[in-house]
């Protein structure tokens, strides 16, 4: 670049340094410090205009880089970078270094630029990613209301399926209550689908007692599980809201099995529907830590340790693989029950996982439906040298080809 700039950025200033290259190798710096507030950052924008920058690199530092992103991005090309691609030299570190030196390595464009999506993908990754941590809490909050039940002597976890369901939920609810129990009354709150008898339910709940502390602690918890699954309700109206320019591409990543449209809709705040911003499909999965990290010295392998990557991202693949599994007929579920059983669960999930991704990123990419192998893919090649397998396992095993099973 003829003209770029390097931003050092930290919570309550910035430091940034131009490169100008006019004429000849030695480049001219000029150097200034901005505060974080926007009319310094407004002045900041200007400073750049004025000396004709609109290349911008910066370091992702938490989340102070946001705004001064989403005010440059308008007017010039900005890119942000990890900050162990830009690591300054140990001893020789300071602010106005640290911004020289990313300006530098932007200069000869050797810097790895980080993948930010567009403002409306960002909105809905914002929403998606605040939507899963209030899961989390939600879920947190439903095992501290268990374990007050198992306190308080109540075991219809061990009896009902879901401890939180309508039956379940309306048991406790009764005895919250300040209603003596009564074996008639609590049989009028069972649903007619519950597989259990009523006996058993009766025998999980008698002897039962709620001490007052307990009984605060689970009138709470439960007004505050409430609350948290009337804001995910609301959150998810929102995202299919701001969604509605992607449902042609949530629809047909929801027809993977596995997949939902919540759950598409879920990676494609992450990922984006533009697929040309990644070099291939090994490079997303690389990016989203699906696929195992590279470790070898002296033409030894050492480890392939899933790399970090992006953890919402993976959490929802992971979610989906495990519910793939069960799809009867499917490509997913042979792959996983075919690594399951050389591998273990945990790797078969990860790699279902992984070809999940390699899927959608050629799905958004060509703009073509999903379509699904089938459970017999991998049988339909090399069949000759499996049946040979499988008849020297079966002669080892003391089978004869003559002894057919019935045979008289």
């Amino acid at each position: 670049y003829q003209t770029c700039c390097g931003v050092d950025v930290h919570k309550s200033f910035l430091v940034a340094t131009i490169i100008k290259t006019t004429g000849g190798i030695e480049p001219s710096y000029q150097k200034r410090r901005f505060s974080t507030f926007n009319n310094s950052i407004l002045e900041f924008k200007k400073w750049l205009l004025e000396n004709e920058c609109l290349y911008v690199c910066m370091e992702s530092t938490g989340k102070y880089w946001i705004t001064v992103f989403n005010i440059l991005e308008p007017h010039m090309h900005v890119i942000l970078t990890h900050p162990k691609y830009a690591k300054a030299i140990k001893g020789k570190k300071t602010d106005k270094r640290d911004a020289k030196w990313i300006a530098n390595l932007f200069r000869f464009d050797i810097v790895k630029a980080s993948f930010i999506p567009p403002a409306d993908i960002r909105a809905l990754r914002e929403l998606s990613r605040y939507r899963l941590k209030l899961s989390y809490m939600r879920s947190a909050e439903k095992n501290r209301y268990q374990n007050r039940m198992t306190i308080s002597r109540i075991r219809i976890d061990c009896v009902l399926t879901d401890p939180f369901g309508k039956t379940a939920s309306s048991i406790m609810n009764y005895l919250l209550s300040d209603v003596p129990f009564d074996e008639k009354e609590c049989a009028k709150l069972i649903h007619g689908g519950v597989k259990v008898s009523n006996e058993e339910i009766f025998d999980s709940i008698r002897g039962f007692e709620i001490l007052s502390e307990q009984h605060f602690k689970m009138s709470h918890a439960k007004q505050h599980i409430e609350l948290l699954s009337s804001y995910i309700d609301e959150i998810e109206t929102e995202l299919f809201r701001l969604s509605r320019p992607y449902d042609e591409v949530i629809k047909r990543i929801s027809r993977i099995g596995g997949f939902t449209e919540r759950s598409a809709l879920f990676v494609i705040s992450e990922i984006g529907a533009d697929m040309s911003v990644f070099e291939s499909d090994k490079h997303l999965c690389s990016w989203a830590g699906v696929c195992p990290g590279n470790c070898q010295s002296a033409g030894r392998r050492k480890h392939g340790k899933t790399t970090k990557g992006n953890k919402p991202l993976k959490t929802i693949l992971t979610q989906c693989a495990k519910s793939a599994r069960s799809v009867k007929g499917s490509y997913f579920s042979a792959q996983y029950q075919r690594i399951a059983a050389r591998r273990g669960k945990n790797r078969a999930t990860l790699a279902v996982a992984h070809s999940m991704l390699i899927a959608i990123y050629h799905m958004l990419r060509n703009n073509v439906p999903f379509r699904d192998l089938g459970s017999d893919y991998y049988d339909s090649f090399n069949r000759d040298r499996k049946i040979h397998g499988y008849l020297k396992r079966l002669k080892a095993l003391g089978w004869e080809p003559d002894a057919l099973p019935g045979s008289a």
